[in-house]
């Protein structure tokens, strides 16, 4: 918990403390005070507390994600004190979170994305070879289906197998124990807790799409909560904001979650916004994939009006243009709509009675 200091200043909200809600995890921590740190630059009186918590994700770790069926494992907990005013923004990793929040919250914030990539680390003895490279048989650790999906696909030589926990804790799994030859993990994770030198191998999004929003973070606020609103929101990266939308509107559309594999990658260029997306068996050996592409070329009007608030797959950015956002969300709907149309539904269908049969 943070240190009392002094109440907020004219700018702030109430003359209190802002309340930050995060998870107690090393890296929910270390996500959460890199974005307190850039609202102290912007509010350099205002006083900020933060207020850890454990999650359901946080503690059931003896089951795979994706078997516990709860769409919020690890932002329940936080919305509901966001709910009850006991914190006033909440700081989470963004593929954490639903692609619908439940009534009276929004994204007030997606800040500037880290690496989307997924990271292979290695046992010791593995140290610098590639996935290609391990002997047949080799266990791969991954808690992903996504991962699981497409990696076996292109490294049918290996196994995959689940692991859980933190961070620290799956790296202790695979370095104290011999189970595991290798695990994947998000590259944004490992760069945030300044491991990057434990990184082996990058995974293209050739190799393996990633997941929506991954590499990013949003700051969750209450819908009517103007002044927490107003101030969160200068942390809006606009490409993130665009490329993040595209992306939770494809999962929505699919009615995807982390019991399906569903994967993604995107890219802001020239003023195009690209998003690939694709749905896979849990074997990997079903498939489909497209991309598609669309201009989010808008200036941002400056109008006041009741449209300033409306809210993109749980997104608000007053800061973006709204016609980019539409332009975003109708782009990751189309791709769907199009994986859709050539059987996207009956793919995940039988990966998610699979995966509950399992």
């Amino acid at each position: 918990m943070a240190e009392p200091g002094p109440a907020a200043g004219e700018n702030g909200v109430g003359g209190r403390a802002v309340r930050v809600g995060t998870r107690r995890s090393q890296l929910a921590r270390i996500q959460t005070d890199s974005v307190v740190e850039m609202l102290r630059e912007l509010h350099p009186d205002l006083h900020f507390e933060i207020v850890a918590m454990s999650t359901t994700g946080d503690k059931i770790l003896d089951t795979a994600l994706s078997k516990i069926g709860e769409k919020s494992l690890f932002t329940k907990e936080l919305e509901n004190a966001l709910e009850r005013n006991e914190v006033d923004l909440v700081v989470h990793s963004l593929k954490d979170l639903p692609t619908s929040l439940p009534p009276g919250f929004t994204i007030g914030a997606v800040c500037k994305r880290e690496s989307p990539l997924d990271a292979v680390v290695f046992h010791p003895k593995n140290c610098g070879k590639t996935l290609g490279l391990l002997p047949e048989k080799s266990v791969i650790g991954t808690s992903s289906l996504r991962r699981a999906a497409q990696l076996k696909k292109k490294f049918p030589h290996l196994e995959f197998r689940d692991i859980r926990g933190n961070l620290n804790t799956r790296l202790k799994k695979l370095d104290e124990k011999d189970e595991f030859s290798a695990i994947i993990l998000a590259a944004a994770g490992l760069k945030r807790m300044g491991w990057e030198n434990r990184i082996g191998q990058l995974l293209s999004p050739e190799d393996c799409l990633y997941a929506v929003g991954q590499g990013a973070l949003a700051v969750e606020v209450r819908a009517k909560d103007q002044e927490i609103l107003n101030m969160v929101s200068a942390l809006h990266d606009g490409e993130t904001v665009l490329c993040c939308i595209a992306e939770r509107a494809f999962m929505k559309r699919l009615e995807g979650g982390c019991s399906v594999p569903v994967a993604v990658s995107s890219m802001l260029k020239d003023g195009q916004l690209y998003l690939t997306g694709a749905v896979y068996s849990l074997d990997g050996s079903d498939s489909l994939k497209e991309t598609m592409q669309t201009s989010v070329n808008y200036p941002q009007q400056n109008e006041d009006g009741p449209n300033d608030d409306v809210q993109h797959v749980g997104i608000t950015a007053r800061n973006v243009a709204g016609q980019a956002q539409e332009a975003a969300e109708n782009l990751g709907v189309e791709l769907a709509s199009l994986l859709l149309s050539k059987g996207a539904k009956h793919i995940l269908s039988v990966a998610r009675q699979l995966n509950d049969a399992c």
